[in-house]
């Protein structure tokens, strides 16, 4: 799979997911780096067929508004460390590609995965 992080998610989880084989890019990768809008995140997206990761709710209500991005993981942690966080990525992340082969929309907690969608 392509993921794109936001900026509030660490670089730390774009290495893990490459080690197990993904592609993941970082906003801080781009050109604008962290002050790249969500509509250009998310439009790029789209056009790479990247999966959005974040937990900015604009995209939440971008996603079910107007269809953009097209594929999202809404991260509903909290503060959590960042250890903890690519842990629980990890833990999930099986589950998380064979739901996105027909959901547009996986929201992750920290005990619970949703399929919305």
């Amino acid at each position: 799979m392509k993921f794109l992080l936001d900026a509030q998610l660490p670089r730390s989880l774009c290495r893990i997911l490459r080690e197990v084989g993904h592609d993941a890019l970082h906003t801080a990768d781009l050109p604008e780096g962290n002050r790249t809008s969500d509509g250009t995140i998310a439009s790029l997206a789209d056009a790479q067929d990247r999966v959005v990761v974040s937990k900015d709710s604009d995209f939440v209500v971008s996603h079910l508004l107007l269809g953009t991005p097209r594929k999202l993981l809404q991260i509903s942690t909290g503060n959590i460390p960042n250890p903890e966080l690519g842990n629980l990525l990890l833990k999930n992340l099986r589950s998380i590609e064979d739901s996105f082969i027909s959901a547009s929309h996986i929201e992750i907690s920290r005990t619970t995965l949703i399929i919305h969608g």
